[in-house]
């Protein structure tokens, strides 16, 4: 297990399309167990396997710190309602913006054993699974900001501020 490095805006990676993952090797293995040690250390609630330089159709999500969800090959197939709200990515480190995602969304995808499974959130785990899956087909949140990106620490102080 490893912390890799995390691709940045800018980096040609994080805009091409990834591959289907047609079974499960332990480079595989070694790669998810490596995006979780790598997205806690970097206190994300989600990574693509594209952030940290493979192009394979793989996700990690943990909203809460207790529920690690492995999608491997995932694609959405419902989504309802609207949220609109502010959105960061390990990949543009120290900005945020506001992004409208569905509120609510399910996804099918394989585990870590390639069994099928399906995966249904709502508000930050919705987001969640946009979000990444927006990586794996080489998209980034920053397409679909409206308005401005905002520096991190310029949304905090504002927030302190309203207190």
């Amino acid at each position: 297990m490893a912390i890799r490095t995390i691709r940045e805006i800018g980096d040609d990676i994080l805009t091409k399309k990834c591959k289907e993952v047609k079974e499960l090797t332990p480079r595989v293995q070694e790669l998810i167990e490596d995006m979780f040690d790598t997205m806690y250390a970097t206190n994300g609630v989600g990574l693509a396997a594209p952030q940290v330089g493979i192009l394979k159709r793989i996700v990690v999500i943990d909203t809460t710190g207790e529920d690690p969800h492995v999608l491997i090959n995932p694609r959405i197939i419902e989504t309802d309602g609207e949220q609109t709200g502010h959105e960061g990515c390990l990949s543009v480190p120290g900005k945020t913006g506001v992004v409208t995602r569905p509120n609510h969304v399910k996804a099918i995808a394989l585990n870590e054993k390639m069994e099928e499974y399906e995966l249904e959130g709502m508000e930050l785990l919705a987001r969640c699974i946009c979000h990444e899956l927006d990586h794996l087909d080489g998209v980034m949140y920053t397409e679909k900001v409206e308005g401005d990106l905002m520096n991190l620490e310029d949304l905090e102080q504002e927030a302190e501020e309203e207190e």
